[in-house]
């Protein structure tokens, strides 16, 4: 296929995914009532799982130090279309949650005809485990993240007569921004595997650089967390975590292509 050819292919691609996108917009700007009173503003409230959570596990410990009875602050909207504004960005975010399955699947259909037969193979379970990690990423935004920036920056006052009035958009970016961004993060054994694949990334490069990553990992907890140390080392920990499965998953493709090499060398 020609340049163009592939061009014409991609923007196809392009076209099904952001299609796909606003049919779960849609979907999601109909169920407004769910989407912001259940989901959105849940993490506002003092009963959310999470602080009742750390409530429970504070008890334990013999102290209410993680028990709040209020969040100090409301939401507001102080533009005539901002509430309709945030309408419609909402949407679109939850729109490319729910359709972040086919979008990898058209993604895999784009590469696919460049993968060898073996490789083909692996497609269901490379969009079942892409999917996954996505969406435990956006699950561990929204109830460690959120909470946590939330409790912290809304409770947080320099002066008793400066009270926080949060605008509506601002609330919800942090929240978009929140469950996003721990979304892409968890994909990053998905990254190592196919930088491994292309020779890029080997175990030992991983290994050597393993604590310039912790440190990286440190300030992008730092920077999507309260400046808290018990937030930061919450965020950190699965971070730290995925980077080590990382580097077990650059072991055994490695592992596997040299097996692979072998054995074509056998045959001939």
């Amino acid at each position: 296929m020609s340049f163009l050819g592939h061009l014409e292919v991609l923007r196809w691609t392009l076209v099904r995914s952001s299609l796909a996108i606003v049919a779960f917009g849609m979907i999601a700007f109909v169920m407004k009532d769910f989407i912001f009173n259940r989901i959105l503003l849940a993490p506002k409230d003092p009963s959310f799982f999470t602080y009742r959570f750390l409530c429970s596990v504070s008890q334990r410990l013999g102290t209410d130090g993680l028990c709040i009875d209020e969040i100090p602050f409301i939401v507001q909207s102080r533009t005539m279309a901002g509430q309709f504004s945030a309408h419609i960005w909402t949407s679109i975010a939850f729109g490319f949650i729910m359709a972040f399955p086919y979008i990898i699947w058209e993604v895999w259909k784009f590469i696919k005809p460049a993968l060898y037969d073996n490789e083909k193979k692996h497609a269901r379970s490379f969009i079942v485990i892409t999917s996954f990690l996505f969406f435990l990423g956006i699950l561990f935004g929204y109830y460690v993240i959120t909470p946590l920036s939330i409790n912290f920056l809304g409770s947080y006052r320099v002066a008793d007569e400066v009270r926080n009035n949060f605008d509506l958009s601002s609330y919800t970016g942090l929240l978009k921004a929140s469950c996003l961004s721990a979304g892409f993060i968890f994909e990053l054994p998905i990254i190592i595997y196919f930088l491994t694949k292309m020779g890029l990334v080997t175990p030992e490069f991983l290994k050597e650089y393993r604590k310039y990553a912790l440190v990286l990992v440190l300030i992008l907890a730092a920077v999507i967390t309260p400046p808290d140390i018990i937030s930061q080392v919450i965020v950190a920990i699965p971070m730290v975590i995925l980077y080590e499965v990382s580097i077990k998953i650059s072991k055994f493709i490695l592992r596997k292509q040299e097996e692979e090499t072998s054995e074509e060398l056998k045959k001939r």
